[in-house]
Formats: structure tokens, C-alpha cells, sequence
């Protein structure tokens, strides 16, 4: 009789095969059988009698504050969130302080990380001016998941908001290249719009003109270094459009929050917990944004999990910050959409898992198939809960969602082999470990 470390039995398994009641055998932290394992025995055994059970969630873009922001996040509690919400791995942003532009910050960040974060996790670094000519070097450095650059909505050196620095940039990385696509130089312009204490002039100032214009000129110069991009949370109807006629160098991601929040009404009932960069839009660019998902353009959803405390949330805008936890909520908000037909199970798949593997080109990860990491996130479909503030685990406290009627909720995450989270209680010590990427696999 075949033994396994641990058999999933007897729920319904959504993967690359169709979906279909299938037992999961693991050994030594990866899937080594997807099928009928009754006759088989396991050292231990996860009764999924009821549940499904899918590739394990990957989050590709988490700003989880660690170093210099702790009050906001860290890198426990963000991970611990996103364990209870059934991600098994996450990819997190460059603007700490000080920013991860260097081999010491990334070093420094993956030392933090190691015995405190539940989850698997990967860094970007930050692309500027100063280290264009080293990012080919640095990208390629362990735990490093890309470089990421912000043509709009950051400070110091972060900002690469000329077309000179984004070439650079281009000309010197060769795995894909992440972008927060906003024009700089439109939003000085329109700064003046903002209205004091009104959190509905946020969309006017970071109008979509601002988005589809910088998302135009980072596809031409993508084009002319023979550069791959990933434009992070696409927000606009009208980029959309434009990308779908450039898929051979860029890709796409878009958030529960974009998909789901209506800015026709968010800003007044959410207040500062509704802004964001690029901000919540109105029903025209929502459509726009799941027609993207229906055709294929989407091809990740990522949760941009960006926390600031209430207070700082309840400053007058605009000295309000902008961005939103999300990390925790991304799996019962994007099911609810599932369940309303919005969205099929296999596409959910395709965005939360194997989307980050072929994007960002994860080795051994991404896939619920033989001789992958035993990444599980196994869900109740039917489960219904009420999301509230309370509930979450990010030090902020906070979720733009709460009151929202979710259905589909995930019940146990399952890292490498390991249980980590089971009916909403974390489990064990924190042991994730660092992504590996296929271009950068040391021999």
C-alpha cells in the first residue's frame, strides 16, 4: 500500500484538469498523485469532505510595510492575514523605509521574514535612477521576485516618472518589469482639483486620463528595448482596450477592490478607506475591467494590500494616504463573485495561481500537479460570513469591505505540505520560506 506524508481526501479538486472530486497525495512538501488515493494511507489525513480544493493562492502584490512603517504592518501581521485568508504566498512592495533598492535592504528584508512570516514570500526591488544600471544584476538576486517602478504616485527616488529613467530601466532588466502606470506630470497638474475634506474629488485629480497616458507611453518604450512589462492594477475601461492589442509585451493585473467597489458611491459612504492609487472608478471602467477578465486580457489578481491606520485614513482629504488592506479578503470577495456567476471557479484559478506562474515564472509553484510545492487553499463554496473590521488580522485594524455578504470561504491553507490555517486559526510556527523563480535558479 502506497503511503503519503498527507492525503486531502475526498473534496472536490478545481485545477489545470477540469474540476472533479479527486484526493491530493503529498510527500516531502510536494504533490506526488491528483486521483483516487482510497486505497492508499498518510501519516496525516485532511477530511475535505464538502470543500474544494484549489492551487494555492498566490498574491503578487502586498505592501507589507517592514522596514520603518511597522505601525501600519509588518511582516508577521501581513502574512498572518494573508495565511487566515487562505494565500499561500505573497510578493512584496519596495517602498519601506528605507526603500528595497539594494543587495543589503533585500538581504535585511528576507532576514526579517525568516521564522515570522506563515507564508512563502518574495521581494521586489525598486528601480530608480540611481540603480538602472544594476538592475540587471539585482533581479536576479535570491528572493527577488522583479523589479518594480512607479512612473506615478511615490516620492524620492522611487519615482521614475520621466521617459529617459524608464528606459534606462528597461534597457537594463531582463525578467518582466512591474509598473504602477500613472503619469506624473498630469497628476502635479491636477492637484489643484482636489477639494478639501471630499474624497470624490480623488477620481478627478487621478483621473483615467492619467492612466491610459502613462500606460501608452510605457508600452512604447517596453516595444522599443524589446522589454517584457506587468502594469499593475489596471483600473480604466480604456486600458483594457489598449492592452488587449499588446499582450506580447505586457501583462495585466487587476484587484478585488477595482472589480468590486463602485466610486459612485464608495467615496461617500467609505470616506478616506475608499481611496487608493489608482483610485476606485465608476460602473463604465468596472465593466470595462471584467470584460478584461472575460477576454483573457487579465492576467492576475493581485490585492495591492496597501494598510494606513484610521487615523491617518481620517484626515481631511487630500492629506489623507491612499491605499487599503486587501490581502485577507481577496479569496471570500472574489468567490462571492463566483458564486453570483460573475466569475467561474477556473478562471479564479487561473488569475490566483497559475497566472503568477506564468507571469512571474515560479519554479515549482503556481500548480496543482505532480512535482509541485504542495500549495493548497481549500475553500467552502456555500460558507456565507458577513465581513467585518474585527475580523481581520492586519495591525490596521480596517477592511474596506466591511459589511459585505461574502460566499465562498477559504477554511484551510496548506504551505509545502503544511497546515498552516484551519477553520480561520492559524496553526503551528510561522515557516515560510523564500519563492524561487525559473530565470534565476541557482545550479
Amino acid at each position: 500500500m502506497k503511503t503519503y506524508d498527507l492525503i486531502v481526501r475526498g473534496g472536490e479538486v478545481c485545477n489545470h484538469a477540469g474540476r472533479g472530486m479527486a484526493d491530493v497525495g503529498v510527500n516531502d512538501g510536494r504533490v506526488e498523485f491528483v486521483g483516487d488515493l482510497s486505497q492508499a494511507s498518510a501519516g496525516e489525513t485532511f477530511d475535505a469532505t464538502g470543500l474544494t480544493v484549489l492551487p494555492g493562492v498566490i498574491d503578487t502584490q502586498v505592501h507589507f510595510r517592514e522596514p520603518g512603517l511597522e505601525w501600519k504592518e509588518d511582516l508577521e501581521s501581513g502574512s498572518r492575514a494573508a495565511a487566515l485568508g487562505g494565500v499561500v504566498a505573497v510578493f512584496e512592495m519596495p517602498n519601506t523605509e528605507p526603500s528595497t533598492t539594494d543587495p543589503d535592504a533585500l538581504a535585511d528584508k528576507l532576514a526579517r521574514a525568516r521564522d515570522r512570516m506563515w507564508t512563502d514570500h518574495a521581494f521586489y526591488i525598486g528601480g530608480t535612477h540611481a540603480n538602472a544600471s544594476m538592475l540587471g544584476e539585482l533581479e536576479r538576486l535570491p528572493g527577488c521576485c522583479g523589479i518594480k517602478v512607479f512612473m506615478g504616485a511615490s516620492t524620492g527616488t522611487l519615482l521614475v516618472a520621466d521617459d529617459d529613467g524608464v528606459r534606462e530601466v528597461l534597457r537594463h532588466v531582463k525578467r518582466r518589469a512591474t509598473f504602477h502606470s500613472e503619469d506624473e506630470y498630469r497628476l502635479v497638474e491636477r492637484r489643484p482639483l482636489a477639494r478639501t475634506g471630499d474624497w470624490t474629488s480623488h477620481p478627478e485629480v487621478r483621473d483615467a486620463e492619467s492612466a491610459i497616458r502613462s500606460t501608452r507611453r510605457l508600452v512604447a518604450l517596453a516595444r522599443e528595448t524589446g522589454a517584457r512589462i506587468h502594469v499593475l492594477h489596471v483600473t480604466t475601461a480604456e486600458e483594457i482596450e489598449f492592452l488587449a492589442d499588446n499582450k506580447d509585451v505586457a501583462t495585466v493585473e487587476v484587484t478585488p477592490q477595482h472589480l468590486t467597489l463602485d466610486g459612485d458611491e464608495a467615496y461617500a459612504r467609505l470616506k478616506g478607506l475608499a481611496q487608493m492609487n489608482p483610485p476606485i472608478r465608476s460602473q463604465p471602467h468596472i465593466a470595462g475591467l471584467w470584460r478584461g477578465i472575460e477576454h483573457g486580457v487579465a492576467d492576475v489578481l493581485g490585492s495591492d494590500h496597501a494598510p494606513h491606520t484610521l487615523e491617518e485614513k481620517a484626515r481631511p482629504y487630500p492629506a489623507s494616504p491612499s491605499g487599503m488592506p486587501g490581502v485577507q479578503t481577496l479569496v471570500p470577495v472574489m468567490l462571492t463573485h463566483v458564486a453570483n456567476g460573475k466569475l467561474s471557479l477556473e478562471r479564479f484559478v487561473d488569475l490566483t495561481s497559475a497566472g503568477a506562474n506564468r507571469v512571474f515564472g515560479t519554479a515549482g509553484k503556481g500548480r496543482m500537479a505532480e512535482g509541485y510545492d504542495a500549495d493548497l487553499t481549500i475553500v467552502d463554496l456555500k460558507a456565507k460570513k458577513t465581513l467585518i473590521h474585527a475580523d481581520m488580522a492586519t495591525r490596521s485594524g480596517w477592511t474596506p469591505f466591511d459589511g459585505f455578504e461574502a460566499t465562498g470561504l477559504p477554511m484551510a491553507t496548506i504551505i509545502r505540505g503544511r497546515t498552516v490555517m484551519r477553520d480561520g486559526e492559524l496553526i503551528g510556527k510561522a515557516g515560510g520560506r523564500p519563492v524561487r523563480f525559473q530565470e534565476t535558479l541557482k545550479p
